[in-house]
This record gives C-alpha cells, structure tokens and sequence, in this order.
C-alpha cells in the first residue's frame, strides 16, 4: 500500500523534508542565539554605563578607539576651544523635545581636534533668538570630562544626513562629515561633557551601536519565529501529501478508482444493457421471414 513512496518523485519529496527540517531548526536556533546574544551585551552596557557614572575619567588616549567596551566611559582632555568652528547639530530630541547640540571643537595637546558636545538646547537651531542663547565656550586652556562616544552614521538616530543644511550647522557628528569644515585633523570620536554650561542641558550618553535591543534585535526575533513555522510547515505539508497518496492507493486496492476506472466500468455496462435491449426489441418485434410464412393465419 505505500510502495509510492519508493518512487523517484517521493525520492525526492522525501530527500527534501529530510534537508529542508533541520536547516530551518538550525537556522531559528542561530536567530535565537543573536537575540540573546543582543539582550546579553544590552544587560552589560547597562552594567558598564552604571559603572561610567561612577568610575574614575581616564585621558582620551587610553580608551581609544571606541568600541563597545569604552564606549560610555568617561574621559579626559585638555587643550583650547576652537572658537571659529563652533557648530549647532539641528533635530536633536532630549526628553521628548526638539533642539539641537552645542558642539565646539577641542584642539587637543597632541594636534588634532575632539568635537565636544558641551550641551543641549530646545529650540530651532535656524532661529537666531534661539542661537542666540548659546553660550559663549570658555577661553584658554581647558580640560574637559565626558562621556566618550563613538562617530555617528547614517544609521543614527537623529542624523541628518542628506546635506543642505546652512554654514555652521552639522548634521552628522563624525570625523568623515567633519575633515570638510576644519583645517586639521579630527578625532574619529567625540565626547558629550559631564557638567554642561548653563543654559545648556547636558546630553546623556548613548549605548554602543549593536549592543542595545534595537529594531535590529527584535528582527533577530522575528526571523526565529519565521524559521520554526517553515520548519512545521514542511512537516505539515509532508504528512498532507503521504495522507492523500495513501488514500489513493487505497482506493485502487478497492477497486474504487475515480475518474477512468469509474467511466469505463459505466461504459462497459452501458454497453451491454445496450445489447441486451437491441436484442430484446429484436426477438418481440423482429422474426425471421421463414417464421412469418410459416405462422397460421387467423
């Protein structure tokens, strides 16, 4: 009864579920794996940004380059602002309100430039009343303490990378948007200060790109979700077509075969009721002539 599944075409169905089951388990399983993963490393920069708040700065040169380890620690800097190159990053929310950051470049001791985000503002930074709230950066020798992060991109939130903005404004903070506005070289970093300047609000750190639970985690979710349903999908689908080849056999092993088996036995029977009633019609209604002769008239 279930020979058809020694077939070529069964060879195949077979040879595909028997693939198709464990890639799909493997594949929600690694899916899992990354969203745990992500919610582990989220666990642990809450730990280390806790940890920041509390923990000792250390000069900017210890903790470079940004990773998702130092990123959010606290950092250390002297040298002087670049007064000529203070610059307002548009679009920028804190606490549910719109503004925009005060950002001033530090010219570091050793030559190049970290851009500091000295705070925060409500406002319209297109706005001259607002602009003119921002307060003047100090003058001389400076050292600065603040939360070190890493460049921005497109993927940021809050970034404003289409272009067009007017002079003094930046929509991206990273060393890539800023090497066309500067004269000398700037640090791929930047820092947001600790103690803002009034009325500037200080800008609080954020977590290291991958190590939150971003759109990008709950994609990894979503996958593994995607993954086990095909899995019980192929199952379902298998049983659904053995169910349906098994109760073809066993109509043929009956006898019950639709279709031609069903037409041709109407056929044959039609065939000989046909013959049988010819035959009738001509045994009463049709004699022989040598019969008719022979029959006594009344």
């Amino acid at each position: 009864m279930y020979r058809f599944l020694l077939t070529p075409r069964w060879w195949g169905i077979n040879v595909f579920a028997v693939l198709a089951i464990p890639f799909c388990i493997f594949m929600g399983s690694w899916q899992l794996s990354r969203f745990e993963d992500r919610v582990d490393t989220h666990h642990q920069q809450e730990d280390r940004s806790a940890e920041a708040k509390t923990a000792t700065a250390r000069p900017l040169a210890e903790l470079l380059p940004v990773d998702k380890v130092t990123s959010g620690r606290q950092a250390t800097a002297t040298g002087r602002y670049d007064t000529a190159h203070q610059l307002l990053v548009p679009d920028r929310e804190l606490d549910q309100r719109r503004g925009f950051y005060v950002l001033t470049l530090l010219r570091t001791d050793g030559g190049k430039a970290l851009p500091v985000v000295r705070g925060w503002l409500p406002g319209d930074a297109n706005a001259p009343a607002d602009r003119a709230k921002v307060p003047a950066p100090p003058s001389g020798a400076v050292k600065v303490t603040g939360a070190l992060q890493a460049s921005e991109n497109q993927g940021t939130d809050g970034v404003h990378a289409g272009g067009g903005l007017p002079a003094g404004q930046l929509g991206m903070i990273s060393a890539a948007s800023l090497v066309n506005i500067v004269p000398y070289d700037v640090y791929d970093a930047w820092i947001t200060v600790t103690d803002a300047q009034a009325p500037l609000r200080a800008v609080p750190p954020t977590a290291a790109e991958g190590s939150g639970l971003d759109l990008k985690a709950f994609q990894n979710l979503g996958y593994t979700g995607e993954w086990f349903v095909f899995a019980g999908f192929v199952v379902f689908m298998w049983f659904r077509l053995f169910r349906r080849e098994a109760e073809a056999a066993r109509d043929v092993a009956l006898g019950l075969v639709p279709g031609e088996g069903t037409d041709g036995a109407a056929g044959a029977d039609g065939g000989a009721s046909g013959e049988k009633a010819a035959g009738t019609d001509d045994g009463t209604s049709g004699e022989k002539p040598e019969q008719a002769a022979r029959a006594p008239r009344a």
